[in-house]
Parts: C-alpha cells; sequence; structure tokens
C-alpha cells in the first residue's frame, strides 16, 4: 500500500480541524478549551458526581471542550498502565488503581456534548520540591543533566526547580513515552484529541549528558574538544552573577536538540494515528517564539525559515518545524499585558525612569496577549489552527484585563484555551469568565 506524503496529510488533518465542531459548538464558532491539570484538581477530580458538576459549569458557561491531564510531571499516570507508576495519591488524597478518571470524563462530556482531549506531561520525571517520580525511583538514569553555571549536575540535585525533566535524546526514554502514548490512545478509543505537553528539554542548560555529546557529534560530524564550552560557557560580572554564552558549536547544538523533538514529534503523530486514525494529535508550547529556541523545539511551519529573523538560528533550523505534524496547536500567550500598545507604554515609562540612556531598551511587541498571537500566526503560516492561551493567575483579581485578555485571544486566534480551571474555582470567575467568551463571540 501506497504512504500517503506526509504534506497531503497535514492539509487533509487541518481541513478536519477547522470543520469538525464539537458537540458544544455551532457551525462556524471557534472552540473554547478548558484546562484541569491533575495536581491542582486531584481532590475534587476523585469524585464522579464533582467531574460531572465541573463539566456542567463549564459548558453552561460557554466551553466547548475540555483537556485532562492524565500523565504529570513525575511520570505518573491517572490511569492505570502498564509502563507507568499510577497517580494513586496526592497531598494525603487517595484514589483506587481501578479509579477511571478520564473514563467518566468521556462518558460524562459525551452526554454534555463536549470534546474530550486527554493531556500528557511528556518528558517531565519528576518533582523536585516532593522527590517524587520515576527520576527518583525507577529511572534516575533518564533524568536531564544540566550545566548550570560552574557545575554539569543532575535535575534532581536543584531544588530550586520545581521540574524535574528527562533527556529526550535516550532512545529509552522516547520508546517509553511513545508506548504511553498509544496505551492512552488505544485504551480511550471516544477521546477526541491528544494534547502533548513538554514535549522538550528542560532549557538552554540540558542536556550535557555523556550520550548527548556523542550523539551530538555523530550529527554534526565534529569532535567537540572543550566539553561543555564549546556548546556554551558561563561568565560571571563584577557582581558574581552568572550569564551564559554561546561556544563556537552552540548553533548547530541548537538545530541537533530541535532535531531531537521534530523527529519525536514524528513517531509520536504515526504511533496515535496508527492507535486512532480520527483523534486529533496536538500539542501546547508557549508563545514566547523568539526564545523558545532554548528549549529545543521548533514550532512553526516549515514554510518558515527563523535564520532570517534571529542569529540563534541555522539555515537548516527550519527543516525542524513540527506544525505540519499537527492537527490542534494551544499557544501560552502568557502575558499580563493585553494589547502592543501596552507594552509600548511600558516601555515608555520605563526609558522615563533611566534616562536616555535607556534609550532602545524594553520589551518587543510579543510581550502581549495581541503581540504573542500575532508571532505565533505569523511562523505558523497556517499549518494548524492556532488556540490562543491564557493563564487565569496572571491576571490576579483584575477581572477588566482577564476579560480583555480573554477576547483578544479568542479573535487573533482560531480558538481559546483557559489555564486553568482551578483559577476559575478560587476566583470564582464563573460569570466573568462567561461574559467574556460570549462578547468575544459576539464581536467576532
Amino acid at each position: 500500500m501506497k504512504k500517503v506524503p506526509l504534506f497531503i496529510t497535514a492539509i487533509i488533518s487541518v481541513l478536519v480541524a477547522f470543520c469538525s465542531p464539537s458537540n458544544n459548538q455551532t457551525e462556524g464558532e471557534k472552540p473554547v478549551y478548558m484546562w484541569f491539570d491533575c495536581e491542582a484538581n486531584y481532590e475534587r477530580l476523585s469524585y464522579p458526581d464533582s467531574i460531572r458538576y465541573y463539566l456542567k459549569k463549564v459548558k453552561d458557561i460557554g466551553v466547548t471542550d475540555v483537556v485532562v491531564d492524565v500523565k504529570a510531571i513525575m511520570g505518573e499516570t491517572l490511569y492505570d498502565s502498564e509502563y507507568a507508576p499510577y497517580m494513586g495519591e496526592w497531598e494525603g488524597v487517595e484514589r483506587s488503581r481501578d479509579y477511571d478518571m478520564l473514563g467518566i470524563f468521556i462518558e460524562e462530556g459525551k452526554k454534555l456534548g463536549l470534546g474530550v482531549h486527554a493531556s500528557m506531561n511528556v518528558f517531565a520525571g519528576g518533582h523536585n520540591f516532593h522527590n517524587r517520580g520515576i527520576i527518583y525511583e525507577d529511572h534516575p538514569e533518564w533524568q536531564s543533566i544540566n550545566y548550570w553555571c560552574d557545575s554539569i549536575v543532575p535535575i534532581s540535585e536543584m531544588k530550586w526547580h520545581y521540574n524535574g525533566m528527562l533527556n529526550p535524546a535516550l532512545p529509552d526514554v522516547q520508546k517509553y513515552q511513545l508506548n504511553i502514548i498509544e496505551e492512552v490512545v488505544s485504551k480511550y478509543p471516544k477521546l477526541d484529541g491528544l494534547v502533548l505537553d513538554r514535549v522538550r528539554y528542560d532549557g538552554i542548560t540540558s542536556d550535557f549528558s555523556q550520550f548527548s555529546k556523542k550523539a551530538f557529534e555523530e550529527y554534526a560530524g565534529v569532535e567537540v574538544e572543550n566539553f561543555p564550552d564549546d556548546i556554551l560557557y558561563w561568565v560571571q560580572d563584577e557582581n558574581g552573577e552568572y550569564e551564559w554564552k554561546q561556544g563556537k558549536h552552540f548553533k548547530k547544538w541548537i538545530e541537533w536538540r530541535t532535531s531531537v523533538i521534530y523527529n519525536f514529534f514524528e513517531d509520536a503523530r504515526e504511533v496515535t494515528k496508527q492507535a486512532n486514525p480520527d483523534i486529533q494529535f496536538g500539542t501546547y508550547t508557549g508563545a514566547w517564539y523568539p526564545v523558545y529556541y532554548e528549549l529545543g523545539v521548533n514550532w512553526a511551519s516549515k514554510r518558515y525559515d527563523p535564520s532570517k529573523d534571529y542569529d540563534w538560528a541555522t539555515e537548516n533550523y527550519r527543516n525542524y518545524g513540527y506544525a505540519e505534524l499537527l492537527d490542534l496547536y494551544m499557544t501560552g500567550l502568557y502575558f499580563y499585558e493585553v494589547t502592543i500598545e501596552e507594552v509600548e507604554k511600558l516601555n515608555e515609562v520605563a526609558m522615563e525612569k533611566r534616562g536616555e540612556a535607556a534609550m532602545g531598551e524594553g520589551k518587543d511587541y510579543w510581550y502581549s496577549v495581541e503581540g504573542s498571537a500575532q508571532l505565533a500566526n505569523k511562523v505558523i503560516k497556517g499549518a494548524v489552527p492556532v488556540t490562543g492561551s491564557l493563564y487565569v493567575e496572571q491576571y490576579e483579581q483584575n477581572t477588566g484585563q482577564f476579560k480583555k485578555a480573554v477576547k483578544m485571544a479568542y479573535n487573533k486566534t482560531d480558538g481559546l484555551m483557559i489555564f486553568d480551571i482551578v483559577h476559575i474555582i478560587n476566583k470564582d470567575w464563573w460569570q466573568v469568565l462567561e461574559n467574556a467568551i460570549s462578547e468575544a463571540r459576539q464581536e467576532e
């Protein structure tokens, strides 16, 4: 049987994503997603009645789809897995292994006409504040090795950093994650979508293991004589503060890491579609593209060439843009400032305070909901619908700013995601969000 070219399947996926609304959407209406974080909502999602209650609440305010965490940052799953440990307890609340949280979400969500999507923290394996997770128990050898200031250290020793990430380049890590992805999609055939989160490196300081060194040398066809400083190195200023600098192989290293993530996405899509050809395959990333290379990720379209805009990108970097592999893309427009104009005013005030010497300094336009949505659309180039996502806690008690952000994200992208329901509950912003969604739809 002839294999369908990737670009054809990508076009079909985009058309399906645009043209197939969930039951809670009217035709032509953009989707609105509510995210349910597994840790923040562990207790309230431990009871079927509670799940039913909150699904009805989100449906009533205009939400069309829900996203439910099924794999925590510790590497533990919220369902009974053959591969990963079960998250049967959190902060003193316990669940039995046969408690089927996702199954309840699917059954009850379908009754209400809600789309139900499972989310997974992929290359995350530990919670450093709790000394818990697979990097502490089953697989310490999988954890990220970070080059931090003057030391190379396992990430589990970085206790100021809560997220115990894995090394994405390790074949055993990738196989493990692909097994879990296939398991979830096969176990829950009525799922509407899969949203992969944390498909990335920990940051610019990872991974500096000997495995990564050898893998990079093989990819680049070079021998790194002075490792890790030929990749990046640290300097101290007059106040003793550390700052990293680019080594001579830095740009190729950035390209290689991005190839690792791209290749994993290819495999993950294939595994997902083999298990369920109709499921939407998606991911979440932050929207700050100009610095997202630090995480080893290029979420842009292959048709966008970042080397023309940014000095960190090689000409080959564009080939690892994975937008065409996606049916669903959620981008974190995680900024308090909503409009580009607000950022410009902030810069003006900052320059007035610092004087003329500060001319030219300040935040770029994309440090705003409007600006980051604009940038996301620019680099995605229509390869996949862009869902503008908001972090509710950023708006503190400012309901006006939050409503403005909701309307901006909804109207400047192809949909809206709210992270997370716990903040709507704690702030009692149900009516605020309902009004904002309604007004956004009227303005559309």
